[in-house]
């Protein structure tokens, strides 16, 4: 059983399409509450695998599987999180002396690795936030091996970069890089599976003859990477004239997204041709599916729906003709056989008696 409190992150950055990350996010509570001081959430790509707080000081494993490197992980898990506890208490700690906040008070690091679709260990990246604000970044490259410090609470002395250098380079990547093979081995028909999505493309005309809304829904697919766009006349619309675009989750652990155009009634009569195109970067042949709209005719289908009603109805005109047929032969070799039976019956009932 998990209890997960997220407050206010502060940013949410997510990998490319073609590699798998290992991400903390990592919280930090000063004042009066039922949450345990620190607590942070283990995440492979979007799937949580282990959680950890102040209450236990143990790394909890989500799945409650046996793990062979047991007495490791936790040691990992005790030197990475312990560090991250006393510098989310610090960060509090200053920020609190600047502002001068009252009351709960809640600070939160976002941070991770990245495994390359070349299984080449990408940067070690941070984000961080005060009170729903953002903090700052920070990024370690391992290939130059350099700092890229975009932290707002204070400026590095040298000796301190060197220390912050060292202990990336040496310590808190490879654990994380490592922590992120070990579990994509095992959770790797989760996160590397691969679902198509269901595409629709939705109208209803507005009340008041406001207009017709135009929606493209997008759900049941896994990755979460998609593009779903809107295009009018083959050129996409503008983000400024949609609403949604979210990607939220779906309860069986797959991903919807849904994105709307209201079109206004003096639009209408411009006859523009709206279309909804979807595709899937992480499946190994680009998915696009498209459906058209004609303003012209709002209360109509598209072809290609009108197309396939049309085939439905044939079919389904086709059975019933068929069954009709089967069953009128069926009927009349029905009657055949009563006749012949009443005519013996009618024949035997007449015949003269044999003295």
């Amino acid at each position: 059983m998990f209890v997960i409190v997220f407050f206010l992150l502060p940013c949410l950055k997510v990998v490319s399409a073609d590699s798998h990350s290992l991400m903390t996010f990592a919280t930090y509570i000063a004042g009066q509450t039922p949450f345990p001081e620190f607590s942070a959430v283990l995440m492979l790509d979007d799937v949580q695998i282990a959680y950890y707080d102040s209450n236990t000081w143990k790394l909890v494993y989500h799945s409650h599987r046996e793990s062979k490197y047991y007495d490791e992980e936790q040691s990992d898990a005790k030197t990475i999180f312990r560090a991250l506890y006393n510098y989310l208490q610090g960060l509090e700690s200053h920020y609190n002396d600047h502002f001068n906040h009252s009351g709960v008070r809640v600070t939160q690091r976002l941070a991770g690795c990245e495994l390359l679709n070349n299984d080449k260990p990408g940067p070690l990246h941070m984000w961080d936030g005060f009170g729903g604000q953002n903090a700052g970044e920070f990024t370690f490259d391992i290939e130059k091996k350099a700092v890229q410090n975009k932290l707002l609470s204070k400026t590095w002395d040298q000796a301190t970069q060197l220390h912050v250098k060292f202990m990336h380079q040496n310590v808190y990547h490879p654990i994380c890089i490592k922590t992120l093979r070990r579990f994509l081995n095992k959770e790797k028909n989760n996160v590397m599976r691969k679902v198509k999505p269901r595409v629709r493309l939705m109208k209803k005309m507005l009340p008041d003859s406001q207009g017709l809304q135009i929606s493209c829904l997008a759900t049941g697919f896994y990755p979460r990477h998609i593009n779903l766009t809107l295009f009018r006349d083959g050129q996409p619309v503008d983000d400024d004239q949609i609403t949604g675009g979210e990607i939220l989750p779906n309860g069986d652990g797959t991903y919807q997204m849904r994105k709307s155009l209201v079109i206004s009634k003096e639009k209408l009569r411009q006859e523009h041709k709206y279309n909804c195109t979807m595709q899937c970067l992480n499946l190994d042949n680009k998915l696009d599916i498209t459906s058209d709209v004609d303003e012209s005719a709002p209360g109509s289908f598209s072809l290609s729906v009108a197309i396939s009603v049309l085939v439905v109805f044939m079919c389904g005109a086709f059975l019933i003709i068929t069954a009709l047929i089967i069953w009128k032969k069926r009927r009349a070799a029905g009657r055949g056989s009563e006749t012949t039976q009443s005519d013996y019956s009618l024949a035997s009932s007449s015949a003269p008696d044999e003295k």
